[in-house]
């Protein structure tokens, strides 16, 4: 299986995606039902978008790396590429912001334009740097908001640039030790936060959110090099490959169960938990179906023509 640029796609990659999207769902749909005023218990914690969203911003500056580098070798200009897929963005965000105002598509836009671009002509070292001290100076903030999102985009593309990427199918040790380090931090954080008087401990807290993600990733990863990898493909990578229409259709169906159908949404943990499995089943069943005769999803379709400023083949050709 390869991209619509004709590299070979990373399994891995999709089935993260893929995951972090269902993870992303099931943590916000009563604030996109209620327009980010739910009051009711989140179905899978308070904490949960920590487990998705730096994982979603990872991915995002490991694939704008892996484009750049496409891009690098088919036109003249290959930063003029990136410009166009992020100006692409902005105005999709900015459209879906009038739907659901927590969306994140407008700031991966900007910051990508203000801190991602800019950092392809940064070496390699310089990026890592820039990506910790980003992603320090968040989590001393606070542990959210435009700084993690540029550091962990810096991270991604730096992950790329320094060869990780393409190996991470190829090693079972490493994500376990990995893991395992990223566990034993975040239960040290946990223990210290502990002792930490409500409202005063932001920092290990937002630490320790980070690092579960963390484990969250290695733990994917290994489960990939086990007799599992087909299933977890089949569950997870479709929704992964076609992470931009699911992410977008996502808001229209949460809004037409809420204010159509009038599912409580909004107001039922249940009823929220239910709602997010059948609409991940829903576009699970769509993503596999429409991947079989297309290269890519409809709204990455459309993305790509912008990208390239040409009009992309819908179709995969006929054997």
């Amino acid at each position: 299986m390869t991209t619509s640029s004709g590299r070979a796609r990373i399994a891995a990659l999709d089935v993260l995606r893929g995951f972090v999207l269902c993870e992303i769902l099931f943590a916000n749909i009563q604030l996109m039902a209620t327009g980010g005023t739910a009051v009711a218990a989140l179905p899978m914690g308070d904490a949960d978008p920590w487990l998705g969203l730096p994982v979603f911003s990872l991915l995002f500056g490991i694939g704008f790396a892996l484009l750049l580098d496409s891009a690098a070798g088919r036109v003249p200009r290959p930063r003029l590429v990136l410009l166009r897929r992020l100006l692409a963005l902005l105005a999709i965000g900015l459209v879906h912001m009038l739907l659901w105002p927590g969306e994140i598509l407008t700031k991966y836009a900007v910051v990508g334009l203000v801190v991602l671009l800019p950092s392809t002509w940064l070496p390699r070292w310089a990026m890592s740097g820039l990506a910790a001290a980003f992603i320090a100076a968040a989590l001393v903030g606070g542990g959210g908001g435009l700084l993690l999102i540029a550091g962990l985009f810096l991270l991604g593309s730096a992950l790329v640039r320094y060869g990780v990427v393409e190996r991470i199918e190829g090693s079972t040790l490493g994500p376990v030790l990995l893991g395992l380090a990223f566990g034993a931090g975040t239960a040290v954080a946990r223990w210290v936060q502990a002792d930490v008087p409500p409202g005063a401990g932001s920092l290990t807290s937002s630490l320790a959110d980070l690092l579960l993600a963390g484990v969250y990733v290695c733990a994917l990863l290994v489960l990939l090099r086990t007799p599992l990898r087909p299933v977890l493909r089949t569950l997870f990578a479709p929704l992964g490959r076609m992470a931009l229409t699911n992410y977008l259709t996502a808001t229209l169906l949460v809004l037409a169960a809420d204010r159509i159908l009038g599912v409580p949404t909004g107001r039922s943990p249940t009823a929220a938990f239910l709602t997010a499995g059948a609409i991940l089943a829903i576009q699970w069943s769509f993503a596999t179906l429409w991947l079989r005769r297309h290269r890519q999803g409809p709204a990455e379709w459309l993305w790509r023509w912008a990208t390239w400023a040409h009009r992309p083949a819908p179709r995969i050709p006929a054997s």
